[in-house]
């Protein structure tokens, strides 16, 4: 099987991952959804290597906890400097456009017959998508209505995305996976 890269990432009904301020407590609310730590288990399972973008990765230093994708290389995309976790396998990058395709290439070599995942961030995962390097989107929607934060992504996708499953989890909560065309 091919290694995939899938933007595996919840959202908000009205298409938000973060609220305004970057917080993420209307999705922490839903942590014991039925199903939804199972998922995430066996989703986490697929992945042999992840990006993440430097607001994501900041995100995770603030939480304070242990570095929870051990095993697996990451690579962070950064304009500025940002600390390494120890014991993390960090790959810091400032790479975009045509260099993207180089980097993604590393990722998929470093994934071993996995999956890569992008690990939040719209504007990353729409970079990727910008260059054709985008093979899923698989949307957990919380029925949550922020009416204002962080777009899940903020870029057109070309054509017409193939819903390959749909799960239902406890509390409202549903599971959407896309096939991304490619464009061309």
């Amino acid at each position: 099987m091919a290694t995939k890269t899938r933007y595996y990432v919840a959202a908000t009904l009205d298409g938000f991952i973060a609220d305004p301020d970057g917080g993420l407590g209307w999705l922490m609310a839903f942590n014991d959804a039925e199903g939804v730590e199972a998922d995430y288990q066996a989703f986490v399972g697929e992945v042999g290597a992840l990006a993440m973008g430097a607001a994501t990765y900041e995100f995770v230093l603030g939480e304070g906890m242990a570095w929870p994708y051990e095993g697996r290389p990451t690579w962070v995309f950064t304009h500025r400097a940002l600390p390494a976790i120890p014991g993390a396998d960090l790959r810091f990058t400032s790479a975009a456009g045509g260099a993207l395709d180089a980097v993604h290439d590393e990722m998929v070599r470093a994934a071993r017959g996995r999956d890569v995942w992008l690990v939040g961030g719209g504007k990353l995962a729409a970079q990727f998508a910008a260059r054709g390097l985008l093979d899923e989107l698989q949307v957990s929607v919380v029925p949550v209505v922020l009416g204002a934060g962080v777009p899940l992504l903020p870029a057109a996708l070309p054509g017409t995305l193939a819903l390959t499953e749909l799960k239902r989890f406890g509390r409202g909560l549903v599971q959407l996976r896309y096939a991304v065309p490619r464009a061309g």
